[in-house]
Formats: structure tokens, C-alpha cells, sequence
């Protein structure tokens, strides 16, 4: 027996460009071809669901193991969905913490506060560092 939703749902990537503008892609692609911003101030996974004629986002996340943003790359994502005149949570409905280790250089996602390298063991900052600029 199949249960229907009882609104349409959409689940898209995103990410999030200097002037504030979200650039959609489908589900677990990291950008549509063509659509990446020259500088990505935010990125991670979207959903969307349909509500009074409307789409509303319903979970939001920097969850981007490509990208790997911050969680305080939420400012730039609620600009731009307040841009686009959505409806949005407060924050992240779910905050993922990425930290590069300085040792093996690896990506890290760090998991009930451990700041210790998967790959390596090393201490991983307190602070963000995936910063592909620095």
C-alpha cells in the first residue's frame, strides 16, 4: 500500500553565492551545470514543501562534503531565502560541523563535540578551517 503526502515536498542542494542569491540543484549534487557562484558563502541540502499555494522551506542544512561551509554560513542562507521571499526556519534544522586536520590535511565532520581526525587522530581546531582561500 503506498501513503501519499498529503503536500508535494522537494528536496534540492544548494548553494549560496556573494550576492546573496541561491543557486537550486538537484538532491545530493553539489551545483547544477553552469549555476556555481564565483565565491560560495553557503551551501548544503534544502527542502521544500508546498503550503498554501506556496513553497515553504521545511529543513535546511550546511550538510556539503563538497563545500564543507560553516554553520555560521546560516546569515548568508537566510538572506537568501528572504531574498527569494520563502518562508524559512530560524537556523540549520540540522548543523554539521566540518574542521580540516591540520595534520593529514583530511576533511573531518565532527560528531558529539570530538575534535579528533577519523583518518589520523590528530586534533582537529576548535574553530572552522576548510576554508579553500586561506
Amino acid at each position: 500500500m503506498r501513503v501519499a503526502s498529503p503536500r508535494p515536498i522537494a528536496d534540492w542542494s544548494r548553494t549560496t553565492g556573494l550576492h546573496s542569491a541561491a543557486h537550486p540543484a538537484a538532491a545530493r549534487a553539489e551545483s547544477g551545470p553552469g549555476r556555481v557562484p564565483d565565491m560560495v558563502l553557503g551551501a548544503g541540502e534544502i527542502r521544500f514543501m508546498s503550503e498554501a499555494e506556496r513553497w515553504t522551506v521545511i529543513e535546511v542544512s550546511n550538510q556539503s562534503t563538497g563545500y564543507c561551509p560553516d554553520v555560521t554560513s546560516w546569515a548568508e542562507v537566510a538572506r537568501a531565502l528572504d531574498a527569494a521571499e520563502l518562508r524559512r526556519p530560524t537556523r540549520f534544522t540540522h548543523e554539521v560541523v566540518f574542521r580540516r586536520c591540520p595534520e593529514c590535511q583530511e576533511h573531518n565532520i565532527v560528531r558529539e563535540d570530538d575534535f579528533v581526525c577519523v583518518f589520523c587522530g590528530g586534533d582537529l581546531p576548535a574553530v572552522w578551517n576548510v576554508d579553500p582561500t586561506a
